[in-house]
C-alpha cells in the first residue's frame, strides 16, 4: 500500500472485476472488496484486500467506491438496496460505475444518490474485455463533472490506457452503447464470414491473417475469427447475454432519441435467437453456430 493514494473499494468481482482489482492492488491502492458470492473475493484477500459483508461497509473504508455489475437492476440493488452504498455514503465520496447501463437509469440513480447522501457519480464504462482488464489497456469513456473525473483519473488510468471525458453523467453510457453496437454487429458478421469461408472450402483459420491491416481488420476479427474457425469456445472471456443486454440498451436509447438503428436492432434479434438456443452464458465466439450448416 502506498501512502498518499485515495482508498478504494470495489463491488462486483466478476470476469472484469477480478483483474481490475488485481491491478489496483498491484499499483499500491488500499482495496476493500464486496461480491454477492463472497468466495470470489478470496484470491484478492490473499493479495492484501479487505473483504466486507455488505456494500454499505465499503463506504467505511474507502474514498472512492467502484462498481462493475451486470446491469442496471444489479447496480440499483447494490447502491440503494438494504445495506447498500447509499445507506452509508457521505459527501466527498465518489461512486465510479464501470458497468454498462442505460443512460437514463444512470442519470436517475446519480440524482437519487446525490439527494440521499451527497455522493457524486462518475459513469465510466469500459471496453477491451478481460484481456484489456488484465493488461490495463481498457478504453474508458466517462460521463461526470470535470472535477469528479480529475479525482479518479489516476485510478482509471491504472485500469485503462485511455480515459475520455464525454460530458456529464450518462454521456459515458451513451458512448458505450455506440461502442457495443459496433462490437456486436462486427461479431455477427465475422461469424457469417467464417461460416461462408467454411462452406466455400476456404480455410477460415487464415481469415484474420489474410485480412490483417486491411479495411476489414479489427480487434474482434483478430480475436474471434480464429476461435470461431477452430470451434474454440472455452474459456469464456465475455458473454452473449452481455452483448444482448447492451444491444437492447442501444436500441432503447435510439428510440428515446428518435434515432434509427436498424442494423443494431436486427443484431439484437439474432443475438436473442442465439441466446435462446442455450448460449446466453457462452462466449460470443459461439455465434458462428448460428450460420454453420446443420447436418
Amino acid at each position: 500500500m502506498k501512502s498518499g493514494l485515495p482508498t478504494v473499494a470495489f463491488a462486483g468481482i466478476g470476469l472484469m472485476g477480478l483483474p481490475m482489482c488485481r491491478r489496483l492492488l498491484g499499483a499500491g491502492y488500499s482495496l476493500t472488496v464486496w461480491n454477492r458470492s463472497a468466495e470470489k473475493c478470496h484470491e484478492l484477500v490473499e493479495l492484501g484486500a479487505r473483504s466486507v459483508a455488505t456494500p454499505a461497509e465499503l463506504c467505511e473504508h474507502a474514498d472512492i467506491i467502484l462498481t462493475c455489475l451486470a446491469d442496471s437492476a444489479a447496480v440499483r440493488e447494490v447502491v440503494f438496496g438494504e445495506h447498500g452504498v447509499a445507506a452509508a455514503g457521505r459527501a466527498q465520496q465518489l461512486l465510479v460505475d464501470l458497468s454498462s447501463l442505460e443512460p437514463s437509469a444512470t442519470r436517475e440513480m446519480a440524482a437519487e444518490l446525490a439527494a440521499l447522501c451527497a455522493m457524486g457519480w462518475v459513469d465510466a464504462p469500459v471496453s477491451g474485455g478481460v484481456a484489456g482488464a488484465e493488461a490495463g489497456s481498457l478504453a474508458i469513456m466517462v460521463g461526470a463533472r470535470a472535477e469528479h473525473l480529475e479525482r479518479v483519473r489516476d485510478i482509471l488510468l491504472t485500469l485503462g490506457q485511455r480515459v475520455t471525458h464525454m460530458g456529464g453523467v450518462g454521456a459515458g453510457q451513451v458512448t458505450k452503447a455506440c461502442n457495443q453496437m459496433i462490437v456486436a454487429c462486427n461479431a455477427l458478421v465475422i461469424a457469417e464470414a467464417v461460416a461462408l469461408a467454411e462452406c466455400s472450402g476456404v480455410d477460415a483459420r487464415l481469415l484474420a491473417e489474410a485480412l490483417a491491416g486491411g479495411f476489414a481488420d479489427s480487434k474482434p476479427l483478430q480475436i474471434l475469427a480464429g476461435q470461431m474457425a477452430e470451434s474454440r469456445f472455452e474459456p469464456v472471456k465475455w458473454h452473449v447475454r452481455t452483448l444482448l443486454k447492451d444491444l437492447d440498451n442501444a436500441v432503447q436509447l435510439s428510440r428515446e432519441q428518435g434515432s434509427a438503428t436498424p442494423v443494431s436492432a436486427l443484431a439484437a434479434q439474432l443475438m436473442r435467437l442465439h441466446g435462446s438456443q442455450g448460449h446466453l452464458q457462452h462466449d460470443p465466439a459461439t455465434l458462428v453456430q448460428l450460420y454453420r450448416q446443420k447436418p
